[in-house]
C-alpha cells in the first residue's frame, strides 16, 4: 500500500500485478493427465475447475472449449499523458492535480510491471477517474468527453484488461495432439504469397490441414504489398522464407513430431571465392542491403531505385536489372540497395554462377539443423516456458513493454509437454464480460497447467483464430477472422 497526495486530498490505493507462476516447478514439468484436460485447477482468477468440454477429432486428438471465472470487472477512465495511461509517478501527480483543479476527483495508482526472464521489473503510475459497472459504459464515455472539455486525454479502460487481479471470465480453444498415436504430419503455410496476408481458414483449406492456428508476428510497418512477411524465421517445406531474428523462440515441426527452440539463420552468397552476406529472405530491404526473393514471394520486388540479379535454380545469372521486377517460377532475385546494388552490378554480371548458401542453427542444440522436405518452422515472437519453468523472453522479442507483458489481448499459444504432445490454444479476449485474455504471465501459466515443458506465444490481439475442419472455432477480436502472415498446420 502506497500513500499518494494530491492537492489537499490523500488517496490511499492498493494494485496488484499477475506476477509470479500459480504452479510450482515439478507440476510443471509432468502432465497431470495422459488424456484430456488436467485435474488440476484452474491456475487464473479463483480457484477451482474450469467447465470444459471435449470432443476426439481422431487418433489421439482432442478438442477442448474451456469456460472459467465470473465477470466482477467494469470501466474506469484512464487519464493519458503524451498518448498512454502509464507515466512517471510526477507525471502523474501533475497530470491528477490538473483534474482535482477541472472538478474531478482523480485517484493516483501505482503497479509494477513484472520481471521477466530477459528484462527487470519497473514500476508505474496511473491516474484515473471514477469507477462504472459492465452496463455503464456510456456514463464512462461521457466522463472522458467531460474531461476532452477540460483540455485533458483520457479514455475509457475495461478493469479487466490492466493486468491486476480479475475473476476473469476466461473462454478458450484447446487442441492436444499425441504423437504416440496420431497419424498426421504437422506443416506450416505462409499462404499463396510470402508478401501477402491470408486468412488462417484459407491456409488450412489449401494446405489440407483439419487443424489451424494463426502463426507468428508480421510486418505491419512495411508497405501494404509487403506485410505478410513474418518478423521471424519461416521455414516451409525444408525451404528458408523468412530469415530469423538471432535467438528469437520458434517451433521446428518435422512429420508428427514438434519441439520448441531458439534459432538463428545464416545466407550467403559467393562467387569468385569471395563470400557476401544476405541480410534477408523476402523482405523489404533496408539501406545497403542485400536481400533474397524466392518464387515463393508472390509480388514484384520493391522499386527501391537498386539493382537485381535473376538466379536459375542453379545460380546462373540470367539476367541483371533495375529493382523491382516479378520473380517468377523456378528463379530467385538478389536485390541490392545502396552500396549492395554497386555489388549486384559489379560481380553479378549475366552469365556469371553465384552460390548462395542458407542455415539454420539450432542454438539450444549449438548445431546446424538439416532442413528435409517435411521440416517446418515457425517463429513464434515471444518464448513463455522453458524446460517446465515460466522463462519470457519479451526483451530478445522486442515486446518487453507494459501493453505486451502485463495487459491483457487474445493469445494464440503453442506447447509440447515432455511425452512430445502439442499444445494448441487460443485464449479469447477483448470482450468485456464475456472472456478477458491473458498477459504473458497468465499465458505462461496456462501452458504450464495444460503441461508444457516448454511453450511460446504466437502473435495475438486480432490474430488469433483457431480453425477446426474448415470453421473458426473462437471468436476473433476483430468480430471476424483477419488475414495473417503465416499459419500451423495439423494433416490427418
Amino acid at each position: 500500500m502506497r500513500r499518494l497526495t494530491v492537492g489537499t486530498a490523500a488517496m490511499i490505493v492498493t494494485v496488484t500485478a499477475v506476477s509470479a507462476p500459480a504452479l510450482s516447478a515439478t507440476a510443471a514439468s509432468t502432465e497431470s493427465i495422459t488424456a484430456g484436460l488436467p485435474s488440476a485447477k484452474f491456475p487464473l482468477g479463483v480457484p477451482g475447475i474450469p467447465k470444459s468440454a471435449v470432443k476426439a477429432l481422431g487418433a489421439g486428438i482432442e478438442y477442448f472449449t474451456l469456460k472459467h471465472g465470473t465477470p466482477e470487472d467494469g470501466y474506469t477512465v484512464s487519464l493519458l499523458s503524451a498518448g498512454k495511461d502509464f507515466m512517471s509517478e510526477t507525471t502523474a501527480q501533475n497530470l491528477a492535480v490538473s483534474a482535482q483543479t477541472a472538478g474531478f476527483e482523480p485517484t493516483v495508482v501505482q503497479f509494477t510491471r513484472p520481471a521477466i526472464a530477459d528484462f527487470p521489473a519497473q514500476d508505474f503510475w496511473m491516474v484515473r477517474i471514477g469507477s462504472w459497472t459492465l452496463k455503464q459504459k456510456k456514463d464512462a464515455a461521457e466522463t472522458v468527453a467531460d474531461l476532452k472539455d477540460a483540455g485533458l486525454s483520457a479514455k475509457v479502460d475495461y478493469l479487466g484488461d490492466d493486468g491486476f487481479l480479475t475473476s476473469g471470465p476466461w473462454q478458450m480453444r484447446i487442441v492436444t495432439v499425441d504423437p504416440r498415436s496420431f497419424r498426421g504430419t504437422f506443416a506450416s503455410s505462409l499462404g499463396a504469397s510470402t508478401a501477402k496476408r491470408e486468412k488462417v481458414s484459407a491456409m488450412a483449406k489449401a494446405g489440407g490441414a483439419s487443424i489451424a492456428v494463426n502463426g507468428g508476428f508480421f510486418d505491419i510497418h512495411t508497405s501494404a504489398a509487403y506485410r505478410g512477411d513474418p518478423t521471424g524465421i519461416s521455414v516451409v517445406g525444408g525451404k528458408l522464407l523468412s530469415e530469423a531474428v538471432p535467438g528469437r523462440t520458434a517451433i521446428v515441426l518435422k512429420g508428427k513430431t514438434a519441439r520448441i527452440t531458439e534459432l538463428a539463420s545464416k545466407t550467403t552468397v559467393t562467387t569468385n571465392g569471395a563470400n557476401t552476406p544476405v541480410a534477408g529472405v523476402n523482405r523489404v530491404p533496408k539501406p545497403n542491403e542485400l536481400v533474397l526473393y524466392t518464387e515463393e514471394f508472390g509480388a514484384k520486388t520493391p522499386s527501391t531505385g537498386g539493382a537485381e540479379a535473376v538466379l536459375d535454380a542453379d545460380g546462373q545469372v540470367l539476367a541483371v536489372r533495375d529493382a523491382g521486377g516479378k520473380v517468377t517460377k523456378g528463379r530467385r532475385v538478389l536485390h541490392g540497395v545502396g552500396t549492395a546494388a554497386d555489388w549486384v552490378r559489379a560481380y553479378a554480371s549475366e552469365g556469371q554462377v553465384l552460390t548462395v548458401k542458407t542455415t539454420v542453427s539450432d542454438l539450444r542444440r549449438k548445431r546446424t539443423m538439416v532442413l528435409t522436405p517435411d521440416t517446418y518452422i515457425v517463429g513464434g515472437g515471444v518464448g513463455l516456458v522453458r524446460n517446465g519453468r515460466t522463462w519470457i523472453t519479451a526483451s530478445a522479442d522486442g515486446m518487453a513493454n507494459v501493453n505486451m507483458i502485463l495487459r491483457r489481448h487474445p493469445r494464440t499459444l503453442v506447447g509440447v509437454t515432455k511425452t512430445g504432445k502439442l499444445l494448441l490454444a487460443v485464449v479469447d479476449g477483448r470482450a468485456p464480460g464475456t472472456t478477458v485474455g491473458a498477459s504473458f504471465l497468465e499465458a505462461a501459466q496456462v501452458m504450464r497447467w495444460l503441461g508444457a515443458r516448454d511453450a511460446i506465444n504466437l502473435d495475438g490481439g486480432g490474430s488469433s483464430a483457431m480453425v477446426v475442419k474448415g470453421k473458426v472455432v473462437n471468436k476473433p477480436s476483430d468480430g471476424s477472422e483477419r488475414a495473417v502472415g503465416d499459419a500451423l498446420l495439423v494433416r490427418f
